[in-house]
């Protein structure tokens, strides 16, 4: 056991660094943290060419950070282990934290975000037990079914506007999405103050609740 030893250790760490050294990478995973999903639904969701987001997955998978499973002539991914979400979610923390030009990206990205009112995990818990707050899933019913926030509402964005006399209105109304690099939860909190109801976002995604020791519920679309 000696310096050569050590430095293949490193080496072997390092495959983890360099397969997410890549944006379409990293949009992978966090598609992935939100559910389980297809090649084919995978690379729709991030405009990638069916071989493009194949050959990335092969990269993640290579990498031990997904998990690929046939069900007849699909295969589906899925993270390997819950601590890849976690590395995810502290990774683009620390690029927000560290990286001026990042916030300053998010700013262009999510122009209304630094004037909408913004709510806690822990001021939302204490909301759901006053029985004040709803909460929306502005994501695909795909993901809200892989899992979502206690007792929270799936109105994917794009259904929103004639849904959204649905909502109550003596009540504050959270939305959410799959955390701090979407936009659609900004989307549908416009369109709910709009509305004439009190409306926050919440930054966190369904993962970062889940860390957070939140529960997390499974199932069905509830309209």
């Amino acid at each position: 056991m000696g310096r050569s030893d050590k430095e293949h250790l490193f080496q072997l760490i390092a495959q983890v660094a360099q397969a997410i050294a890549n944006p379409h990478r990293l949009e992978l995973l966090d598609l992935l943290v939100q559910a389980p999903r297809s090649v084919e639904q995978l690379a729709i969701a991030s405009a990638l060419s069916l071989a493009n987001a194949s050959q990335h997955l092969q990269r993640l998978k290579r990498a031990g950070l997904v998990i690929g499973e046939r069900q007849g002539t699909t295969i589906r991914y899925r993270l390997a282990d819950p601590g890849v979400a976690r590395l995810w979610t502290e990774l683009r923390r620390v690029a927000v934290s560290q990286l001026a030009e990042v916030d300053r990206a998010l700013d262009r990205y999510r122009p209304a975000r630094r004037r909408f009112p913004t709510i806690s995990v822990k001021d939302v818990r204490a909301g759901l037990a006053r029985g004040d707050v709803v909460l929306l899933d502005a994501r695909p019913a795909l993901e809200y079914e892989a899992g979502h926030l206690p007792g929270a509402i799936s109105i994917p964005i794009d259904q929103l506007p004639r849904r959204l006399r649905t909502l109550p209105k003596n009540a504050l109304i959270v939305t959410y999405c799959r955390g701090a690099v979407c936009v659609d939860a900004d989307e549908a909190l416009e369109q709910v103050l709009a509305s004439g109801r009190r409306g926050a976002r919440l930054e966190e995604n369904v993962a970062e609740w889940s860390q957070a020791g939140g529960r997390v519920e499974h199932g069905a679309v509830a309209l």
